[in-house]
């Protein structure tokens, strides 16, 4: 098993910055790939960024160049460092661990961008 909990979600103007994280526990030794989703309101849940154990990194058109997402395996902790945001980024933000085949998934966190 393992917990994914996030944090940092919030209220920010366009243009400002947030950063998630993601703190893991449980069988943290398990886990491959780690990445980042949202959903809006009345839409999918999409990938945001994603990073495997070894760093490499992949990022959703959307967010090239304003996003970063990060990884502290010593303290099992993945972060998402959000630049110019805009009121699209709006959404629920997920934490996402990959364990073999499995997938576990955080609460979410909420971030909202105003205009």
């Amino acid at each position: 098993q393992v917990q994914l909990v996030e944090s940092g979600g919030g209220l920010v103007q366009a243009g400002g910055s947030l950063k998630l994280s993601c703190a893991a526990s449980g069988m943290i030794f398990s886990i491959n790939d780690m990445g980042w989703y949202r959903q809006a309101p009345g839409k999918q849940r999409e990938l945001v960024a994603d990073i495997t154990s070894g760093g490499s990194t992949n990022y959703a058109d959307s967010v090239k160049g304003r996003f970063a997402i990060s990884r502290n395996n010593a303290k099992n902790i993945m972060y998402l460092q959000m630049n110019s945001l805009k009121p699209e980024d709006t959404a629920v933000y997920y934490c996402n661990a990959g364990v073999g085949t499995y997938r576990y998934w955080g609460q979410g966190t909420q971030v909202t961008v105003s205009s």
